[in-house]
């Protein structure tokens, strides 16, 4: 099979499960405890103004037609309007999304170069010091949560050493952000060219950054570790090794291109886990981005806006395993045959 069918098999098997995601998120807002409508009226309102509303936003035409118009106006790309702002979903998620891909992406590029060093290096050395350590650190990554590992930086960092600005948002008050282009603050003050921009986005970036790549660091070094370690048995490495190949070339060529295949499939876990699980971290450093967002729409029981994130968080999923499958068929043919 080639690349290109595998890939258009693997679009044509998205049909039903996103259509299964909307059916997901068109469910919740019926099967919650209490009436959606009271979060539009309020509790104590009267019930001439609850028959209104129920009739305006058609809750009392049968389920199976209210889906209908669900889906039609997801095709067009309207989520609904926030019941605590007022302003249209699909404008809450582009503010909100760019700050949450920021510091979930650059935590995994850090925990991946860190992880994939520390493992490998602690394979090569097993039962020494530095196996010690990583294993010691790796223990360590997952046995704190990532809220209380949050907070101890933010004492340590910010309130005694003041080494790090105080965790208020993505960019402090007295800075003005970046034009947006991308929405991503990094990303724009470089094409703009503003530095001072780009130096106050990464100092707000650092400490929530590094709170969440040292938590999902742990399970990828102690795969990596595994996996090399099991490599430096395979017949393969050994042959290659009796041909008189470098230990480097080894390394690099054949024991890590096998090693880090089932790390792929571990990053888009992770991946999709951050866009909506960074949730605590985004609360302690007031961050504001998906994960915080959807959980001050799940205590103000702001229901369009729980339902758009369900909805956009099982799409990142659905996407992210996605390119993980194209990636792993591209490194390993015989996934595609």
């Amino acid at each position: 099979m080639s690349l290109f069918r595998y890939i258009l098999r693997r679009l044509l098997l998205l049909i039903p499960v996103l259509f299964g995601i909307t059916v997901t998120a068109f469910a919740l807002t019926h099967l919650v405890p209490r009436n959606p409508v009271y979060a539009l009226v309020g509790t104590f309102a009267d019930q001439a103004l609850i028959d209104a509303t129920v009739k305006r936003y058609g809750l009392d035409q049968p389920l199976p037609v209210q889906y209908g118009r669900y889906l039609s106006q997801l095709l067009q790309g309207d989520l609904g309007t926030s019941i605590r702002t007022g302003r249209p979903v699909i404008e809450e998620i582009a503010y909100r999304l760019p700050a949450t891909l920021e510091l979930t992406t650059l935590a995994l590029i850090i925990a991946v170069v860190a992880a994939v060093a520390l493992g490998t290096l602690a394979a090569l050395r097993r039962g020494k010091l530095v196996d010690h350590l990583a294993r010691l650190l790796a223990l360590t990554g997952n046995s704190l949560p990532e809220f209380w590992l949050g907070l101890l930086f933010v004492f340590l960092f910010y309130y005694l050493l003041q080494w790090a600005p105080p965790p208020i948002g993505r960019i402090p008050s007295q800075v003005a952000p970046p034009m947006t282009i991308t929405g991503l603050y990094l990303v724009d003050a470089l094409l703009t060219g503003n530095g001072g921009a780009l130096w106050a986005a990464l100092t707000q970036l650092a400490l929530p950054v590094l709170t969440l790549a040292f938590v999902i660091m742990a399970p990828i070094m102690r795969t990596v570790r595994a996996n090399v370690l099991e490599g430096l048995n395979a017949p393969y490495v050994r042959c290659a090794e009796a041909h008189g190949l470098r230990r480097g070339r080894v390394l690099r060529t054949y024991l890590l291109r096998n090693a880090l295949l089932p790390v792929i499939t571990l990053l888009a876990i992770i991946y999709g886990y951050l866009l909506g699980g960074a949730v605590l971290v985004e609360k302690v450093f007031s961050w504001p981005g998906l994960g915080q967002w959807a959980a001050d729409a799940i205590v103000n029981q702001d229901y369009p806006v729980v339902q758009a994130f369900v909805l956009l968080a099982a799409l990142f999923y659905v996407l992210i395993y996605l390119v993980a499958d194209v990636a792993l068929a591209l490194i390993d043919p015989r996934i595609r045959y």
